[in-house]
């Protein structure tokens, strides 16, 4: 099964995310949503399971929830923005979860993929706008046979 994993949008859906995210099964956005004209516009390529950031007003606080639990492809997924634990890291966001297979989680713009445990941990990064040095990123994960491994998708900025 194949996931398409997004946060920080802030409001700014970039085109390219639909070229990346071409034929995922399911979409999960770890918060900084920005409006809910993003989730619609995601809808439009998968179902979407996404949660609120500390950036994000009541329209979309009234929306979605704060965490998030979905089962794919036979592994819990759990989807957190992050602000909850200060500064979030993997370790921190794992061990608020455990038993997940798969943690997402963003606030920090810094894209990551770390093994904790028996939890894959994925901050995909942002993909909205660009945040001092940081790259915009998305993620794709893979699941099956109950386990999930992921990867970072650099967003070309020069593609319109």
């Amino acid at each position: 099964m194949k996931i398409g994993i997004i946060s920080d949008t802030h409001g700014l859906l970039r085109p390219q995310v639909f070229d990346v995210f071409q034929g995922v099964e399911h979409i999960l956005h770890a918060g900084d949503i920005g409006n809910l004209d993003i989730i619609t516009e995601l809808e439009a390529i998968a179902p979407v399971t996404a949660v609120w950031g500390n950036a994000d007003g009541l329209e979309v606080r009234g929306r979605v929830p704060e965490v998030a639990e979905v089962e794919l492809g036979g592994v819990r997924a759990v989807v957190i923005h992050g602000m909850q634990v200060g500064s979030p890291t993997p370790e921190k966001i794992a061990a608020l979860h455990p038993g997940a297979g798969l943690v997402v989680f963003g606030h920090s713009h810094r894209p990551l993929i770390k093994q904790v445990g028996a939890t894959l941990a994925v901050n995909p990064g942002s993909a909205g706008r660009r945040r001092f040095r940081d790259p915009v990123t998305v993620a794709l994960a893979e699941i099956g046979d109950g386990s999930a491994s992921a990867r970072l998708v650099e967003l070309d900025l020069e593609k319109r």
